[in-house]
């Protein structure tokens, strides 16, 4: 047996020791917006450090636990801190939580994520559904022996992002009266933030976002076959385009501000792409 199949079932195991939750939505609650899991009806949650062998976020305003409840009726696992890249855990480790979400049983992958913005019809605050994705000098997770009980070795990446589930999101955001962008979201690995060249390199390649998380999760989601969605909060003009020097204390105040509107169009978006699976 591979060896991250390995710590992976380990790590199912203790879940399971600690909760019989079964969801149907995986949520991924990116920087500030981990408050989210407030709105849910929590029936139970488990620290990543009660989880051995699980990687702990070490990224402020990242709690670091796993939130089981119920979003109008859909079991929901809200992860409330996400592990990236650049903290020095190795890609296997990134995806372990993903991977994990959906051995739990969910079949939905909704990714949330603050980014930077690209796009110059793009403004501090907005909301963005993720069309596509490019990664930009970040290892795919699938690199190595492939995890057969997992998927196939060369998975198809025609529509990681559901063309099903973004429609039933932009209804959501239509009777929320919330603003939704369309775009494409870029990957970079961080922890610093991009320069004003790589950004017009970004823009030229034809990206609307940037972040430094996202991307590996949506691979390793697609390769399981997990469906996926993701809608991204402009927390700040990319480098170059904003006036001022970037800081994560702007990020998550930028996302703390959204919050309200972000919770509604989450809420809403849930209730109609998870209703279709019940």
């Amino acid at each position: 047996m591979n060896d991250a199949y390995k710590k992976l079932i380990k790590c199912l195991e203790i879940v399971k020791s600690k909760t019989d939750f079964v969801p149907k939505v995986a949520l991924v609650l990116g920087s500030g917006l981990g408050g989210y899991a407030d709105e849910m009806d929590v029936v139970s949650t488990i620290n990543y450090h009660d989880i051995e062998g699980f990687p702990v976020s070490t990224v402020p305003g990242h709690q670091g636990r796993f939130v089981f409840g119920h979003v109008k009726g859909v079991p929901v696992v809200a992860m409330q801190g996400r592990v990236h890249y650049y903290e020095g855990y190795p890609m296997n480790d990134v995806v372990l939580p993903i991977r994990l979400m959906g051995l739990m049983g969910a079949e939905i992958l909704f990714l949330t994520n603050a980014v930077g913005g690209l796009n110059p019809a793009f403004a501090a605050g907005d909301f963005m559904l993720i069309t596509d994705h490019i990664s930009y000098n970040v290892p795919s997770p699938l690199i190595g022996e492939n995890i057969e009980e997992l998927g196939t070795r060369f998975p198809d990446m025609s529509e990681v992002y559901s063309k099903e589930l973004r429609l039933r999101i932009k209804e959501a955001a239509s009777e929320q009266n919330v603003g939704l962008h369309e775009g494409v979201y870029i990957q970079f690995s961080g922890p610093n933030f991009e320069t004003p060249a790589e950004i017009r390199a970004c823009a030229a390649l034809g990206a609307d976002v940037v972040g430094m998380s996202t991307v590996c999760e949506a691979v390793a989601a697609n390769h399981m076959g997990i469906m996926i969605c993701g809608i991204s909060c402009v927390s700040n003009l990319a480098a170059g385009i904003s006036k001022t020097p970037l800081t994560h204390e702007e990020v998550q105040e930028t996302a703390d501000q959204a919050a309200p509107k972000f919770k509604a169009l989450v809420s809403e978006a849930i209730y109609k792409i998870g209703a279709d699976k019940n």
